[in-house]
């Protein structure tokens, strides 16, 4: 029997769909759906866990490691300003926060289509062409001689960075279930604190580097771009785009791979766009929401380019101050740690946690605004404590990923989600005047308010599912797709009727009514 040929339109796919043993094309229904049609035995509870052992072996590493890589990137204008930049390339203080804002302003120009080829390409390759055009552009920054020319090449990293983020939010959907998407989400991010760290020795390293024709922050450029090509190579050869194509997994293990992560009620991909899957996104209240929280959370980002200059300025030298934003990256570790290993165990508290972290940040606030000036060390104690509530926006990103159902509903809010951020990433340069120095206490005003609206924002968004969730148990269950099947040839040649399961025909979160949102 032959299937029907559909378009990739969902309102032609509902109408098939509700039809009784309805056939639809395979590019309507989930790129796993093949993969995972016809299999009614449940999984094994110790064969799953060693799949997921084996997922965690392959990619994990690479995962962290480009993670590292890229927040080192991003933030060695921060390290490259007391390693003598802003003397050397003769920028202004907006020239250099204008530095800041270009990343995110191409980054926000970018994300969209970024997120349409990840949706249409194999997703590690495309990460792997991005980062190796970063790791040009970022040793590109050592032959620049004024502003312009920073300009150019902080441009072109903050269009490759839009791939990362976005695609690893897709890879972690991918191959784990949505509490494990929790902590690998956590590990990968945590890793902006690693950065912080190691950033701080090759910067002190770099200080130490003496040669007539490189300034210490040009061999910081180039040492660290170096690092991103090698990056960018293993990616290529080592990192799977999809558990249905994953190397190192046989043909039977990526059967079971993608049946573990059923119960997301997600899928893995799709490579069709669907239009009306946007359309959803975009009228999606819980999309702007999360938008807004993630806008907000990122106007205090603005400190991963001021840090060092702050740490400076209540009296350090470049060697300690280079060497005690090393603490930084510590706080950001264990905070994270801690933070996700709490919302894994405990069920649907992602919210409570998130919002719970950010109350040491408004601690750091206020002590900021009122200690004596004279009180170095705890000024510095107070910075360090605003890096708590980095757990907050962690969680609020796999959470994010955990109730999105749908793949290219799924790519919209993500892209949504990661302008929002490159908004409050571009804002938030421009808090840092001259006349506001040394207490600052504008900018720091202005990061209290943000962090307070982000904590009832989690709270918000966290009601609003309960509540759905609430009317979908009352519901009667909806059949609509319950008998919706595929066509599979056998060896033999022969055609086989597969009944795909509702997890796998790629179903946005509201049209799924079996979906239930994590909290």
């Amino acid at each position: 029997m032959k299937s029907s040929s559909l378009s990739d339109s969902d309102e032609k796919y509902v109408a098939t769909a509700e039809k009784s043993n309805a056939f639809v094309s395979t590019r309507v229904v989930d790129t796993a759906a093949e993969l995972a049609a016809g299999t009614v035995e449940e999984l094994d509870p110790e064969e799953a866990l060693r799949i997921r052992r084996k997922i965690d072996r392959h990619i994990i590493p690479l995962m962290c490691f480009l993670y590292w890589i890229q927040f080192t990137d991003k933030t060695t204008l921060g390290s490259a300003a007391i390693l003598g930049i802003r003397e050397s390339t003769h920028l202004t203080t907006n020239q250099y926060n204008w530095l800041g804002t270009i990343f995110y302003l191409s980054y926000l120009a970018f994300e969209f289509p970024q997120n349409l080829c990840l949706q249409r390409f194999p997703v590690a390759k495309w990460m792997s062409f991005n980062i190796s055009v970063w790791a040009v552009a970022l040793c590109a920054h050592a032959a620049c001689k004024n502003f312009a020319g920073l300009f150019v090449v902080r441009l072109i990293l903050g269009a490759c960075e839009g791939s990362i983020t976005a695609g690893f939010l897709i890879v972690t959907s991918m191959f784990y279930t949505r509490n494990e998407q929790t902590v690998r989400v956590g590990w990968w991010f945590l890793m902006n604190g690693t950065a912080q760290i190691i950033t701080g020795f090759i910067s002190f390293g770099s200080l130490h580097i003496h040669t007539k024709a490189f300034e210490p922050w040009q061999w910081l450029m180039i040492i660290t771009g170096t690092l991103t090509l090698l990056t960018a190579l293993a990616f290529w050869f080592l990192f799977p785009d999809s558990p249905t194509t994953a190397w190192f997994l046989t043909k039977e293990e990526r059967a079971k791979a993608v049946r573990r992560i059923k119960e997301n009620q997600t899928g893995v991909e799709n490579k069709s766009f669907k239009k009306e899957q946007m359309i959803e996104a975009l009228t999606d209240p819980k999309t702007w929401l999360f938008a807004l929280l993630s806008a907000l959370d990122n106007v205090p980002n603005s400190l991963t380019n001021q840090r060092q200059i702050i740490v400076s300025s209540f009296g350090f030298t470049p060697l300690q101050t280079t060497l005690l934003g090393c603490v930084d990256g510590v706080v950001e570790i264990v905070t994270i740690w801690v933070g996700i290993t709490i919302a894994a165990r405990i069920p649907n508290s992602r919210a409570y946690v998130g919002a719970l972290f950010m109350v040491p940040n408004l601690l750091g606030v206020f002590l900021i605004n009122f200690l004596p000036w004279s009180d170095k060390v705890g000024l510095l104690f107070a910075q360090w404590v605003t890096g708590v509530g980095t757990t907050g926006f962690v969680l609020s990103l796999s959470w994010l990923t955990s109730v999105t159902a749908g793949h290219t509903k799924r790519i919209t809010v993500n892209s949504i989600m990661l302008s929002a951020y490159c908004i409050g990433n571009s804002a938030g340069p421009f808090m840092w005047q001259a006349k506001y120095k040394p207490r600052n206490h504008i900018p720091w005003i202005i990061i209290g308010i943000c962090y307070l609206s982000c904590m009832a924002l989690l709270l918000i968004l966290r009601y609003i599912m309960n509540e759905e969730n609430k009317r979908r148990e009352v519901e009667s269950r909806d059949t609509t797709y319950d008998e919706v099947y595929i066509e599979r040839v056998n060896s033999d040649g022969n055609a086989d009727r597969i009944r795909v399961d509702k997890e796998f025909l790629d179903l946005t979160d509201i049209q799924n009514r079996d979906f239930r949102y994590v909290l």
